[in-house]
């Protein structure tokens, strides 16, 4: 498979940062969430890896449409929680995929994917041919194409569909989907696809929902730097947060992210919406899909430290709004090594 150079991986991106924020007129690219046919075919069996914050209210959204979902879970905790809620549980991911139509995984790392589905115990050996499944991990483009190749072989489907939205997002059917894969493949997983957002865009050939998602992370979360540099400047001068905060708002600089973000960091109320140490592992495949396109990418590098800085504090379960706390840390470091 021939890697994606750095004008098409732009490309890309910008597709799918467009597709965030406005419709597309191409049914092919941007699809709005539909009411489900209502039909005599049943639905199609799930199986379901990764019960996490974000993995657990969108299992649960796919069993109140109707899907019957059973679930393998890596840590006793999350069996136990996916039991008690009535969920059939297997005792490996290889028995789960191998009982089910639609295999859906939610982990955290590129490592994480390889390991449930191609791993010694993974879905790949008793997948039937004709499995379809649909990764909302963000994980490496290259780990993604490996991965959807590796699948082909043995005659099943693969959508990289990885989430923008949060833990909040995913309790209320809010994300925005970025997904990778065959057309066909595709339009298999659109239905479930369209029960966890409002807008689902179709990027391109397996890997480019990833493409999408770490251009997603960039953008984002060099915004929230420059909103914890907006307020701590503003601080540092005196002026009202709150006021600065509405004048923002109202001009160039508004966005989603500053409504967001920034009153959290005027409240000082850090506690997680999304956790810093996620943004962290995401800016480390930021860094080594610009590493391998031969790019230098200065924001991503400053932010990426920035980000390291706010995980060796402690701080990585906390919200990434903590950045904030980043840029005040250091500024008491230099005045105690001024003293």
């Amino acid at each position: 498979m021939q890697p994606v150079n750095a004008a098409h991986s732009l490309n890309l991106c910008l597709r799918a940062l467009a597709g965030s924020v406005a419709r597309a007129s191409n049914p092919a690219i941007m699809h709005e969430r539909q009411p489900s046919p209502q039909g005599a075919e049943a639905p199609p069996s799930i199986g379901f890896i990764g019960l996490g914050a974000m993995g657990w209210p969108m299992a649960a959204r796919l069993r109140a449409a109707g899907y019957p979902v059973a679930a393998w879970a890596r840590s006793p905790e999350a069996a136990r929680r996916a039991e008690q809620a009535g969920m059939a549980v297997a005792g490996s991911a290889s028995e789960l995929a191998g009982g089910v139509q639609v295999l859906v995984t939610n982990v955290t790392s590129t490592e994480d994917v390889e390991q449930v589905l191609l791993g010694v115990q993974g879905a790949v050996h008793s997948a039937r041919p004709g499995l379809l499944c649909i990764d909302h991990s963000t994980i490496a483009p290259r780990g993604a194409r490996r991965i959807a190749a590796e699948l082909a072989l043995r005659g099943v489907g693969f959508v990289d569909a990885p989430v923008s939205g949060g833990e909040q997002g995913a309790r209320e059917g809010r994300l925005s989907i970025m997904a990778g894969g065959s057309p066909e493949d595709f339009e298999r997983a659109l239905p479930l696809l369209r029960l966890h957002g409002p807008t689902v865009t179709y990027i391109g050939p397996p890997g480019s929902g990833q493409v999408a998602k770490l251009c997603n992370q960039l953008v984002q979360v060099v915004n929230i730097e420059g909103i914890a540099e907006a307020m701590r400047l503003a601080a540092a001068e005196g002026a009202p947060l709150q006021r600065v905060l509405q004048a923002l708002g109202a001009g160039f600089a508004g966005s989603r992210m500053l409504d967001l973000m920034g009153p959290k960091m005027a409240a000082r109320d850090f506690a997680a919406g999304i956790q810093a140490r996620l943004h962290a592992k995401d800016f480390g495949l930021l860094a080594q899909a610009a590493a391998e396109a031969g790019l230098e990418l200065p924001a991503l590098r400053l932010v990426q430290g920035q980000l390291q800085a706010l995980v060796e504090e402690g701080w990585g379960r906390d919200d990434t709004s903590s950045l904030l706390r980043v840029l005040e840390r250091a500024a008491v470091s230099r005045g105690s090594a001024g003293s």
